[in-house]
């Protein structure tokens, strides 16, 4: 489990409330997005703050989260994984629930298949995070691993659209010179089911 045992595991999980430790400011995301970007120009990258075990579960679990598909690229390729490791280095509030995430997702794999979580096979590793990914069918014993699945999602997908390929993903058209406003289009305001009086 990456040098932490099931007792050091539920100290972290216990010291802070895993919920609530996830708050992060824009100007944070801006700089963590601009960061990634960058280590992605020069790999390789080397991370801050996870250690080889930490990285290779995160780097698994943002891929689970956001996959490739036919429109864009998954949360790895975007450079989410950095992304979270600049915030973890700068943020020190997330470094405790998110070690401690995926110190619970080692326990609860080693309880299920008798390996850590990213040594699983995609199935186990799965049916672990169906347990979390909805917290309010979670069971009590997995309240911890449900607040921390869901920040990290969070995270996740902050990291996902403040990227270059997130924005493209979105179809983003904002900050482009327009010469002369003519309205929102019809098909938005049809959408939308509004008209102009």
């Amino acid at each position: 489990m990456g040098g932490m045992n099931r007792r050091e595991a539920a100290k972290l999980l216990a010291a802070a409330p895993v919920a609530g430790a996830f708050r992060w400011a824009p100007g944070s995301v801006r700089e963590a997005a601009a960061l990634a970007r960058e280590a992605l120009a020069a790999p390789p990258y080397r991370p801050r703050f996870f250690t080889p075990h930490e990285w290779r579960t995160v780097r698994m679990l943002v891929d689970i989260i956001i996959p490739a598909d036919e429109q864009s690229g998954s949360a790895t390729q975007a450079g989410v994984p950095e992304f979270i490791d600049f915030m973890c280095g700068d943020d020190a509030s997330l470094r405790v629930p998110i070690r401690g995430g995926l110190a619970w997702l080692d326990t609860r794999a080693h309880d299920s298949f008798g390996a850590p979580f990213a040594d699983g096979a995609e199935p186990d590793r799965l049916a672990i995070l169906d347990r979390i990914a909805w917290p309010k069918r979670a069971r009590p014993e997995d309240a911890p691993g449900a607040a921390f699945f869901t920040s990290f999602r969070d995270l996740t997908a902050s990291g996902f659209y403040s990227s270059r390929m997130g924005v493209h993903d979105l179809r983003y058209l904002g900050n482009t010179y327009v010469r002369e406003w003519r309205g929102c289009p019809p098909e938005a305001l049809a959408k939308l089911g509004v008209k102009y009086s």
